[in-house]
């Protein structure tokens, strides 16, 4: 932690973040209006001291819009990843540490996964369930994995042959402990930097789902549905597609500094190389 907090790029990242968690938190103090509050005498307003982003196509205010609306991204992103992480790194374990036949099944599943574009395969799905919040979140977990198994596959192949993993075969522990205690702390810093990253990619894809309206449903906003709002408005109400889309920019920006950070302080090697 004393390594990470030293990364001017991870405080930066990690207060961004903690920004917005608080402002999701504590979103009915902080916006000055509601996020449905609806005035149609005061539509397409121009960012002002009384609405800091403007208002939309419906009088709502913008600003209360996406501090609401980073309850949704942030949401998604951290149940999704979750998800990611339980299935990606169950699969990877077992499938690294048993190998033979069992490696091959779960790694022929993972490649036909893999077959199919991500995006495409989630809209797909989305299609055939009711867009909401929570399949959202689902939808992405469940067709996100491949990638991450693969890599904790790798970690696993080459852990199993360390002489710990060895002594406690030999000691007679179960696999279930040795999964525990051995082998998941030594694979913490991957996960890390693949969860980080991961994150801003779930905002993204939430984002573009609710671009195309299968994402989060009126009332609820999200950034990716005011930028929909605004699509129709973009030369006369520019605030509605810019200010929700710095919104991710800087989100995933975020993320992604906080996972290059934890990647340079848990490598040697960069470190070896830096000094």
């Amino acid at each position: 932690m004393k390594k990470l907090l030293k990364n001017k790029f991870a405080v930066l990242g990690i207060s961004i973040i903690a920004l917005l968690i608080l402002a999701a938190f504590f979103a009915p103090v902080i916006s000055p209006y509601g996020q449905s509050e609806q005035n149609l005498y005061q539509r397409l307003l121009p960012p002002s001291s009384e609405h800091f982003f403007g208002t939309d196509d419906l009088g709502r205010d913008v600003f209360s819009r996406m501090i609401y609306g980073s309850r949704i991204s942030l949401a998604v992103g951290f149940i999704s990843v979750f998800i990611i992480l339980f299935i990606g790194t169950s699969l990877g374990i077992i499938s690294g540490y048993f190998g033979g036949k069992t490696d091959s099944v779960i790694m022929r599943f993972t490649d036909i996964v893999l077959c199919f574009p991500t995006f495409f395969l989630i809209l797909l799905i989305i299609a055939f369930l009711e867009p909401n919040i929570f399949n959202v979140m689902i939808v992405i977990g469940l067709t996100s994995w491949p990638g991450l198994a693969r890599l904790i596959r790798a970690e696993v192949l080459s852990l199993k042959e360390r002489e710990f993993i060895s002594v406690a075969k030999m000691m007679g522990i179960d696999n279930l402990k040795i999964f525990a205690v051995h082998i998941l702390p030594n694979i913490i810093s991957p996960l890390m930097v693949y969860a980080s990253l991961a994150i801003g990619g779930a905002i993204l894809t939430e984002s573009a789902l609710s671009f195309l309206g299968l994402g989060v449903q009126p009332p609820m906003s999200s950034w990716g549905q005011i930028l929909t709002s605004g699509k129709d408005y973009i030369y006369i109400a520019w605030w509605l597609s810019v200010f929700p889309g710095i919104a991710i920019l800087i989100t995933v920006l975020a993320f992604n500094l906080i996972g290059e950070a934890i990647r340079d302080v848990f490598d040697p090697k960069e470190e070896y190389v830096r000094k």
